[in-house]
């Protein structure tokens, strides 16, 4: 049944190669008593961990059962330990805070064995070797002696067909060994036992065959297995493959911690501390990252990043100013003047560059990964909102008029700075609803509604008051007579309620719609105040469905966008697209050279205007 041919083994280490083994040849009996016996270094142990699969061999074979192991792997290497062979090692190997029968019982953890049948076959094994009264007793409180009986108990529990020894009897006293020898000795007569021992009386006295080695060789066989005996051809082995059942494992762990409750709770407080310090810095990190991404998103939402057509190299023209004054008068009692005028106007106009917005833009729609570094994009068109009051009157809220229509000439500048009480929020769901705070209603949804943003106090400026036609535009008019008579000009605080601003309701006109075909070309219909009213009753209704204000730890609540209306992007998508598919617009792009709302040609780009005259 088990046979070692040419076994050679060999240990090497960086220096030097010690071989172990040499040549090897031995065949062993189902059933004996074979004690190993050499000095020190001469193979002995080696050659018994070969045996039980706990050393691989450098080369020749090693046969289990008719069948070679140079082609084991390593679940038939573990099924082979676990089931075919039993270890007695001479320095016991026991756990010693467990009882004898759960020593033994561990064995049997790897078997798939059921608890109840565990049990059982560990109080037989514990039984066979004389201590069925000590089972409970754990081996600190045990003989030497009773110690290497649990061991012996342990190697077969699980009824292995060879029982290995190394060296049973080397810490125990004469008398104890010889108990231990008449234990080996009848276990001899059901299976094979190998034994490796220092004692040659004892081998002597109780084996059935001794075997002595030297220097990794065999040099002598007292009863060697020399004729072939008829064996029976065994098949592949079908044992299944060892495991421990979640249930054992957990047991087995909670039994380990019981008995050493104070290294556990050592363990699971520097353990806490661990996992507690490991959590906070991971908290103050994450706090920290999440502080630094919120400061970026309310920095760039009130100060973004912005990319307009066309730009004037500043740096340049200022450069320029300065070497003007630079210039040199070599002529005594003159003064000359500079040429920082002309050098301003040259270069205003011949370093203005134009960006390519269109191509920048589909380079942005199309780049994913540049999509997941940016909060939000917001494109910005010419398109000036043209809005209306809805009611009987005609009164224009965006772009307003309101110093136009007091008589009040003001910077063409100052008006498109102040004239635009609409603005468009950020394409950014989330973030407008990180960024403000709703006082009344809601967010718009859709591209026909929008929001009066106040500022952090519930305040509006009265000039927004005025555009939007909350307050009378005669009272600007009486401020602006107070003022030119030196008298103090004051607006009058109005107050409004929610449901009133939540009622307010504008009507949006496409650009096209101001002009109508009239014999054959386009006039600009703007200053009909009944045409005007016409259009106005099939545009586009748009109204405030929510208030909001800031939040308190928003950049926003310092911005001077308090009192503007805020709209969603859909609706300056929807603009365009409706004056896309006007009539006008249509007939423009057939003609691309010729005014359809002149009917001259364009110069250049430009209208001729000397025809007009």
């Amino acid at each position: 049944m088990l046979e070692l041919k040419k076994i050679d083994k060999t240990y090497d280490t960086n220096e030097i190669s010690v071989k172990a083994l040499k040549d090897v040849s031995i065949k062993f009996r189902k059933k004996e008593f074979v004690s190993i016996l050499g000095t020190s270094g001469s193979g002995k142990t080696t050659l018994l961990n070969i045996i039980g699969g706990l050393d691989d061999y450098t080369s020749g074979n090693l046969i289990i059962n008719n069948r070679s192991t140079k082609k084991y792997n390593d679940n038939d290497w573990d099924m082979y330990r676990n089931h075919k062979v039993g270890f007695v090692f001479q320095s016991y190997n026991l756990i010693s805070h467990q009882t004898a029968l759960a020593n033994v019982e561990l064995s049997l953890t790897l078997s798939g064995v059921s608890k109840e049948e565990r049990r059982q076959r560990a109080i037989d094994a514990l039984k066979e070797v004389g201590l069925l009264d000590q089972i409970y007793k754990k081996p600190n409180q045990m003989s030497g002696g009773q110690v290497q009986r649990i061991a012996i108990a342990r190697a077969l529990v699980n009824n292995p067909d060879i029982l290995l020894a190394d060296e049973p009897t080397g810490a125990l006293d004469s008398k104890t060994s010889v108990q231990i020898m008449d234990i080996l000795k009848e276990i001899s007569k059901t299976r094979l036992v190998i034994m490796v021992t220092h004692n040659p009386e004892l081998a002597k006295k109780y084996s059935t065959r001794i075997v002595e080695l030297s220097d990794g060789k065999i040099i002598s066989d007292s009863n060697p297995y020399e004729k072939e005996e008829k064996e029976i051809k065994e098949e592949k082995s079908k044992t299944k493959k060892s495991f421990m059942s979640f249930k054992t494992a957990l047991n087995l762990s909670f039994n380990n911690l019981k008995t050493k409750k104070g290294r556990t709770i050592l363990t699971s407080f520097a353990g806490a501390i661990g996992i507690i310090g490991i959590a906070l810095v991971m908290s103050i990190s994450n706090g920290v990252e999440n502080y630094i991404n919120s400061v970026e998103e309310d920095t760039l939402s009130s100060y973004p990043i912005t990319i307009e057509s066309q730009r004037i190299d500043a740096t340049s023209l200022l450069e320029s100013m300065n070497s003007s004054k630079d210039e040199v008068n070599e002529e005594k009692e003159t003064i000359v003047t500079n040429n920082i005028m002309g050098n301003m106007f040259e270069l205003m106009t011949s370093k203005i560059e134009t960006n390519d917005l269109s191509s920048f833009k589909n380079f942005i729609d199309n780049n994913k990964e540049l999509k997941k570094h940016v909060t939000a994009i917001k494109y910005s068109y010419n398109l000036n909102l043209q809005i209306y009051k809805d009611g009987n009157e005609i009164k224009q809220v965006n772009p307003n008029k309101l110093f136009e229509n007091i008589g009040y000439e003001v910077p063409e500048s100052y008006t498109q700075m102040m004239g635009n009480v609409f603005t468009e929020l950020l394409d950014n769901e989330l973030l407008i609803e990180e960024q403000y705070e709703v006082l009344s209603g809601r967010l718009p949804k859709n591209y026909d509604e929008v929001v009066l943003i106040v500022d952090n106090n519930n305040k509006i400026s009265d000039y927004t008051a005025y555009a939007l036609g909350l307050k009378d535009e005669k009272e600007l008019t009486e401020m602006m007579v107070d003022a030119l008579n030196g008298k103090n000009s004051t607006s009058k605080i109005s107050t409004y309620s929610y449901d009133e601003l939540l009622d307010l309701k504008f009507k949006v006109l496409l650009n096209t719609d101001y002009y109508q075909k009239t014999n054959g070309l386009w006039k600009n219909m703007q200053e009909d105040e009944k045409y005007i009213k016409k259009v106005l009753k099939d545009a586009l209704e748009i109204k405030i469905v929510g208030i909001v204000k800031p939040n308190e730890n928003s950049i926003l609540s310092s911005s001077s966008s308090y009192g503007n209306i805020g709209y969603k992007k859909e609706l300056s998508e929807y603009v365009i697209n409706k004056i896309n598919e006007s009539d006008i617009a249509k007939e423009q792009k057939a003609s691309p050279n010729k005014s359809v709302i002149t009917g001259l040609k364009f110069i250049d780009g430009e209208f001729s205007f000397d025809k007009l005259c």
